[in-house]
């Protein structure tokens, strides 16, 4: 089977209402797909369940064929190695006086002991996102906001895994830095055939990293398409108020490289 992410009938949520009521996705190697919606419309509640942090409570998720959630433990390592996530936080759950190479290097054994050849070191890892090599020496809780998310990107694309879910991955990140690094990303991906899910408020970080969007309304995936037609031809009413709502966003794209 592809090395794909499948969500079928989703419905959750996080103990009250569902959030999420049927939802209908797929995320491949090679994509490049972006999650709209409004604040509280469960986009982050989406990337856990495909990310197999919390479960489905009705549907299902599965990752080439393996459960994400609570998987066998003969699929955690591939799992691990192949669907990665990066949080708006960044780095949560990792020990903040831990070295910045332990951490890349964890990333980058984890690959390897799952059969993924990365042809990275650690040095080379870093590089990839703007990080010289002397960071390797420092401790994560040393680190900036913006320099903890280039680690996570670092950490989540260098071991070459097939799809990342990326949740607000760049608020951090100096705003004039943000574009050129989303460019970086995208590159990133494209070379490495990586699958990327993109769930942020921001257009320009949208339009940078992104070839087509969903919609995210009333549990739903309501709309898909290229991210400047959605907004400029929106069919859905939840798509024409988020296009109303980010008309002075959209006038401020940058330029298509």
């Amino acid at each position: 089977m592809a090395a794909t992410v499948v969500a079928r009938g989703v419905v959750a949520g996080y103990g009250g209402a569902a959030v999420l009521d049927g939802v209908d996705v797929t995320v491949g190697p090679g994509d490049a797909i972006g999650l709209l919606g409004a604040s509280g419309v469960g986009k982050s509640t989406l990337l856990a369940v495909l990310g197999g942090e919390i479960p489905a409570t009705l549907g299902s998720v599965a990752f080439e064929g393996h459960r994400v959630f609570k998987p066998a433990r003969r699929d955690r390592k591939m799992l691990r190695a192949r669907l990665r996530t990066v949080h708006q936080n960044g780095l949560a759950g990792l020990d903040p006086t831990q070295s910045v190479e332990r951490a890349v290097r964890g990333a980058l054994d984890e690959a390897r002991a799952a059969g993924r050849s990365t042809g990275r070191d650690t040095v080379s890892a870093l590089e990839l996102f703007g990080l010289p090599a002397a960071f390797a020496g420092r401790r994560i809780g040393t680190l900036s906001g913006g320099e903890r998310q280039r680690l996570t990107l670092a950490i989540a694309l260098a071991p070459r895994p097939d799809v990342v879910l990326l949740d607000e991955p760049l608020t951090a990140v100096d705003p004039q830095m943000r574009l050129e690094l989303a460019r970086l990303v995208a590159a990133v991906a494209a070379d490495e055939g990586i699958g990327l899910l993109v769930a942020s408020h921001d257009m320009a970080l949208l339009d940078a990293l992104t070839r087509s969007v969903h919609v995210l309304a009333d549990g739903r995936l309501v709309e898909h398409g290229p991210l400047r037609t959605v907004l400029a031809d929106p069919k859905h009413e939840a798509t024409r108020e988020l296009a109303t709502a980010l008309a002075v966003a959209t006038r401020s794209f940058a330029p298509a490289p």
